[in-house]
C-alpha cells in the first residue's frame, strides 16, 4: 500500500489574491482542488519505477528514504520527499502519483495520474547506456498512451480526454545528457562528434520533438525544468579534485548554454500553439541562490553531500556503509547528485510563486489559475 506523503502538522496556510496557497520551506500546502498529475523524466523526479527494472540506477535501499513518512526507501533519490511529491501536495492531491510500473496503480488510483520517470535517462536514447534497462523518453510517452487507454476503459474516452487536458505535467530531463553522456568520459563519442554549442543545439532540437509529442497526446499544462547547476554537484567537485570547491567550469558552461535556449524554445512553442502550454522553470538560478549563500537558507554546506564517501562525499553510491550526516536539513545535497528534501522545498516554492527571474512566462500558481 502506498504511503501518503502528507505530514500531520506540517501545513501552514498562506493565501494570496488568486486564492492559491504558496508552499513555504517549513511545509507543503494545497493550492486548489486536486487534478491529475503526470511526471516524466530522470532520477530527480523518479518515484520508484526503476525498482521494477534490472538496473543499477536504483534508490531502493537504505539510507534512501530515511526522512520519508514511512522511513523506508521507495526508489526516490532523496532522503525524503522529492519535487513531484511536493508539487502534488501543492495542487491538492492526497498522494503523489504512483510509479507507472507499480502494481498498486490500478482502478480509481489511476485518476490521480502517474509517474513515468526513470533514473538515468536523457533526451537522447544513447544517454545512460551504462544503466542498460531504463525507461527512455519515448517509452515513457508510449506508457502515457497506454495509461490513457487504461483510464478510458475505466471512465470512458471523453472523460479521459478531459482529465488529461486539465492535468498538470512535470518533465525534468537533460542533465544526464551532459553528465552521463557528453562529459561521461574524456573524449566521449558525443564530444568527438559535436562541439559543446552544437551538442546543446542537438539536445534542444530533440527535446522540442518530445514536447510536441507530449502536447499531441492531449496535455494542457506542462512544467519544464532546466538543467540546473550541473557542475556544482558533489560528484563533480570530487571528480575534478577541486580543493577550493569550485564548480566544474565545463559543466557550468554547458548549463549556461542549455537553459536559455530551452526557455527560447518553449516560448516559441507557445507562440506556435497560440497559448501558454509550456512553462519554463529556471532551476539553475533557483539553486545558484542557495549554492552561493547556503547559510542564508539555513544550510551549513552546499558542497558536501549528506550521504557518500570520498572528497565532498561525492564518490560512489549512497549506501549503509557511507558517511551519513545527522541533520539532513543542513545540507543542500542529499547524495552525490541529488538535492535534499529541504532544497527541493525551496525549488518548489520558487516554481509555485517565483518571479520571472525563476519562471517563464509565469509561475505555476498563476498558470493553474488561468
Amino acid at each position: 500500500m502506498a504511503v501518503s506523503t502528507r505530514r500531520p502538522g506540517s501545513m501552514m496556510v498562506i493565501a494570496n489574491v488568486s486564492m492559491f496557497l504558496a508552499l513555504v520551506v517549513s511545509g507543503p500546502i494545497a493550492v486548489e482542488a486536486a487534478r491529475a498529475f503526470f511526471v516524466f523524466g530522470d532520477s530527480l523526479v523518479d518515484s520508484g519505477n526503476n525498482n521494477y527494472l534490472v538496473t543499477t540506477a536504483r534508490a531502493d535501499s537504505p539510507p534512501y528514504g530515511i526522512d520519508f513518512p514511512s522511513r523506508r526507501p521507495t526508489g526516490r533519490f532523496s532522503n525524503g520527499l522529492n519535487i513531484p511529491d511536493l508539487i502534488s501536495e501543492a495542487i491538492g492531491n492526497e498522494e503523489s502519483p504512483l510509479p507507472y510500473l507499480s502494481p498498486e496503480l490500478r482502478g480509481r488510483r489511476l485518476l490521480n495520474g502517474a509517474n513515468f520517470a526513470s533514473a538515468g535517462i536523457g533526451i537522447l536514447n544513447d544517454t545512460g547506456f551504462q544503466f542498460v534497462n531504463i525507461i527512455r523518453m519515448y517509452q515513457q510517452l508510449a506508457y502515457f498512451q497506454q495509461y490513457q487507454q487504461r483510464v478510458s476503459r475505466l471512465i470512458g474516452i471523453p472523460r479521459t480526454q478531459r482529465l488529461v487536458r486539465q492535468s498538470l505535467v512535470l518533465i525534468t530531463v537533460g542533465g544526464n545528457d551532459f553528465v552521463n553522456n557528453y562529459f561521461l568520459v574524456p573524449y566521449s563519442a558525443r564530444s568527438r562528434q559535436y562541439s559543446l554549442p552544437h551538442y546543446v543545439r542537438l539536445l534542444i532540437s530533440e527535446y522540442k520533438k518530445i514536447l510536441m509529442r507530449l502536447h499531441s497526446l492531449g496535455v494542457g499544462r506542462v512544467l519544464v525544468t532546466g538543467a540546473g547547476p550541473l557542475g556544482c554537484a558533489p560528484a563533480e567537485l570530487a571528480r575534478s579534485s577541486s580543493s577550493s570547491g569550485r564548480c566544474s567550469a565545463e559543466l557550468q558552461r554547458a548549463a549556461a548554454l542549455y537553459d536559455p535556449q530551452l526557455t527560447q524554445m518553449i516560448n516559441a512553442l507557445n507562440r506556435k500553439i497560440g497559448k501558454t502550454v509550456f512553462i519554463a522553470a529556471n532551476t539553475n538560478q533557483m539553486q545558484i541562490d542557495f549554492l552561493t549563500t547556503p547559510r542564508r537558507f539555513g544550510f551549513i554546506t552546499s558542497k558536501v553531500a549528506c550521504c557518500g564517501q570520498g572528497p565532498y562525499n561525492g564518490m560512489g553510491l549512497c549506501t549503509v556503509l557511507s558517511n551519513l550526516c545527522r541533520n539532513r536539513e543542513l545540507y543542500v545535497f542529499w547524495d552525490a547528485f541529488h538535492p535534499s528534501e529541504k532544497a527541493n522545498r525551496i525549488i518548489v516554492r520558487h516554481i509555485l510563486t517565483g518571479t520571472t527571474k525563476y519562471m517563464n512566462p509565469m509561475n505555476l500558481s498563476s498558470a493553474l489559475a488561468l
